[in-house]
């Protein structure tokens, strides 16, 4: 929380843990190539970092994690890594979902499901069921995801109610569209960081972003730890956020 008025000016300013983060997980394949190995390597080191960073969110008092795991455009990569990042769902679900829920993770997982196997969403449905009542940490992961998709559904879905009579279109706000998004009921992350250098969102919560501080650090997925995550909060407390507004410096 920030420093109160009633704390002394020479005390040190208390630091401000945001309420949501958002990661796009990005270099994998170059941390493996760096090492002269299989791609499928840094894939599924990334998942090992995945594990620390969740458990670290959860320590560090933030609420909402969001982990973008794989975009709708991934499946132009070649059918073997495709199929690898997969099976890195399926383990991570099948191996980790018992300790998110002892820990009171609450899984949520946003994207389409149409293309995905049956098993997966079966264990999706499963995970999203077994830890619903958790209340420590929300952990969303995007899977099949892709914002402007998840746009174009909302738009259909409030076409759908406008059709059926349901929703007058002159009532229809931001707030309207939010509640027809992947992540209704799910604040916009403060705070969106992504890892490898890139410096871009790729598609990634382009609506719920509007506003969000963004952090790029060249450190690749795999290497990213909790110490990179507290380094990202420390950067997202010397901004000053305005949502449009004037800010102290009158800019």
């Amino acid at each position: 929380m920030k420093r109160t008025s009633d704390q002394p000016a020479n005390e040190p300013k208390a630091v401000e843990v945001p309420r949501h983060v958002a990661i796009i997980m990005d270099g994998n394949g170059r941390w493996a190539a760096q090492r002269h190995l299989p791609r499928k390597i840094g894939h599924r080191q990334g998942v090992e970092a995945v594990r620390v960073i969740v458990r670290a969110a959860g320590e560090m008092g933030i609420e909402y994690l969001t982990l973008y795991g794989f975009s709708s455009e991934n499946w132009k990569r070649p059918a073997e890594e495709v199929s690898d990042l997969m099976g890195l769902l399926r383990l991570f679900i099948r191996r980790d979902l018992a300790e998110l829920h002892q820990n009171g993770v609450h899984v949520r997982i946003i994207g389409e499901r149409d293309h995905l196997e049956l098993d997966i969403v079966a264990l999706i449905e499963e995970a999203e069921a077994l830890t619903r009542d958790n209340d420590r940490l929300k952990l969303i992961i995007a899977f099949n995801y892709g914002g402007q998709n998840e746009i174009v559904a909302a738009m259909r879905r409030i076409a759908g109610e406008v059709k059926a009579g349901r929703l007058d279109p002159a009532t229809i706000t931001q707030e309207t569209i939010s509640a027809h998004l992947d992540t209704a009921g799910v604040p916009d992350p403060d705070l969106v960081i992504r890892t490898s250098g890139e410096k871009r969102l790729s598609n990634f919560l382009i609506w719920q972003s509007a506003y969000s501080e963004l952090v790029f650090t060249d450190v690749f997925w795999p290497d990213f730890t909790p110490e990179r995550l507290r380094e990202a909060v420390m950067e997202f407390n010397l901004r000053e956020r305005r949502f449009g507004a004037v800010g102290s410096a009158g800019s």
